[in-house]
């Protein structure tokens, strides 16, 4: 009776062991997928409200200059010259104290940009009121912003054509 007692209070068997191993690693390899999935959904969920937060800005820069809010001069497309003036603010020409007008509190970073060390505007690539769509270049204002990643996103689409 008492070797029976002794036997069973060793602990597991290396079966036991190997087989709970084998589970463990069987729903480690189900649930890293799945987090990188997840991952990926939330930084293009997060590109497309910066996206949606800058443009916003743009045009509301475009509309105030198109009001007459903006100072107006020869040769201007109507677009801010750079994302900075949109943080910066800019004065409003029909206020009578010229109190400053601003479109963004800040400029917020590209997602899918990888060098955390450069200036969050300097993460967006921008396209002139005077470039091509399908060629987008920097030039004398900022008509549009988008992602300098090369990667594709989970429709397939690439980011810099968002």
């Amino acid at each position: 009776m008492k070797m029976r007692a002794l036997k069973s209070s060793h602990g597991f068997t290396l079966i036991e062991l190997a087989v709970t191993v084998a589970i463990v690693g069987l729903l480690a390899s189900i649930a890293v997928p799945t987090v990188e999935l997840a991952v990926q959904r939330n930084r293009e969920q997060e590109l497309r409200l910066d996206l949606r937060e800058i443009r916003r800005a743009i045009d509301a820069y475009k509309l105030a200059y198109d009001e007459g809010r903006v100072v107006k001069t020869v040769g201007d497309s109507g677009y801010p010259p750079s994302l900075r003036v949109l943080v910066d603010g800019i004065a409003d020409a029909s206020s009578a104290n010229h109190s400053k007008m601003y479109f963004l509190r800040r400029i917020p970073r590209d997602p899918l940009a990888l060098d955390a060390d450069i200036a969050p505007e300097q993460t967006w690539g921008l396209r002139s009121y005077a470039s091509e769509p399908d060629n987008p270049q920097e030039g004398a204002d900022v008509f549009d912003v988008y992602s300098k990643s090369n990667a594709v996103a989970l429709n397939g689409v690439p980011y810099r054509e968002w």
